[in-house]
């Protein structure tokens, strides 16, 4: 008898591929939906992603990992800050979306290696300082011969970005572009190191149940509810999500239903969804149920700041 694969099945070993070593895809290539998926569900007790969200707030919850990262700096909001005129045309957003950048001028030598993350409530954390020349290698990442951004120089100021501590002022590199009259800004800021997870990943490989989380898109004004880019493939309703709060944790299980036998391309998909939460999110660690680790904040194919 020949053996048949499914599309959910060879979806998975397509998943299970990129996945591999890695225990979560953050920054792999994917496509977007056009619509956002599914109402989320509450996580009752009962089930395997249930019994999974629980073991993970379990072993985060009261743990040193939660404390460290409650002490660290995470960027949990976009690293770079445009300027306030942008863009001019549609082939300056084409470069910027493409990280297409050209260089026609002198960096400045950095004059100190530490700076500061400054939180509202008065705390503090000093941390080590990227340079301006590794700070632009982030934005351009395409040689490609096509429309661009030119940079015409930089100097070290300050922006503020959404952290796992709330808002935090941090030491920026402002990128002078030209024909823009207000800089880019790039956090210079180095994360603080990620805490060792209490907890292994619930398998090898995603399963129909439980599947990881692709990236943090936002955490909305409130901390009422974080936007996440959730997998799903070509032959399925989408993804969805469910959601177990703890005091110190919020975990998040994503899951794809409707799953169709027949025919089907195997292509992983990204899409957004919106997870309600019944309390501001505060500095509850975040938690992807597959990975055990905290959800990474990042664009998809951009490198997380966390």
């Amino acid at each position: 008898m020949r053996a048949t694969t499914t599309p959910t099945v060879r979806l998975l070993i397509t998943l299970a591929l990129v996945t591999a070593g890695a225990g979560a895809v953050a920054g792999c290539g994917t496509e977007k939906g056009g619509e956002r998926g599914r109402e989320v569900r509450d996580a009752g007790p009962e089930g395997r992603s249930g019994d999974r969200a629980r073991q993970v707030a379990d072993a985060w919850d009261g743990s040193p990992a939660a404390e460290a990262w409650r002490e660290g700096y995470y960027p949990m909001g976009e690293a770079v800050q445009l300027p306030e005129d942008a863009f001019r045309n549609e082939a300056d957003k084409q470069a910027y979306a493409s990280q297409n950048f050209a260089l026609r001028g002198d960096l400045p030598v950095p004059e100190r290696k530490e700076g500061q993350a400054r939180w509202q409530d008065g705390g503090s954390l000093t941390l080590p300082l990227m340079g301006p020349r590794e700070a632009y290698e982030t934005l351009d990442r395409n040689s490609a011969e096509a429309p661009h951004l030119t940079v015409t120089g930089a100097e070290l100021g300050e922006m503020t970005l959404a952290t796992s501590r709330g808002p935090a002022t941090v030491p920026a590199w402002l990128f002078t572009l030209e024909g823009y009259d207000t800089p880019l800004k790039r956090a210079a800021l180095r994360p603080s190191k990620l805490p060792e997870a209490p907890i292994g990943p619930a398998a090898q490989a995603p399963s129909d149940a439980l599947w990881n989380l692709d990236h943090l898109v936002a955490v909305a004004a409130g901390g009422r509810t974080v936007t996440v880019a959730a997998h799903h493939g070509s032959c399925d309703d989408g993804p969805a999500v469910d959601v177990l709060e703890t005091d110190g944790s919020v975990v998040l299980s994503a899951s794809v239903v409707g799953t169709e036998d027949g025919p089907c391309t195997a292509q992983l998909l990204s899409q957004e969804v919106d997870v309600k939460l019944d309390r501001p999110l505060g500095d509850r660690v975040l938690l992807d149920a597959f990975t055990g680790r905290p959800v990474p904040y990042g664009r998809p194919r951009a490198q997380s700041p966390s």
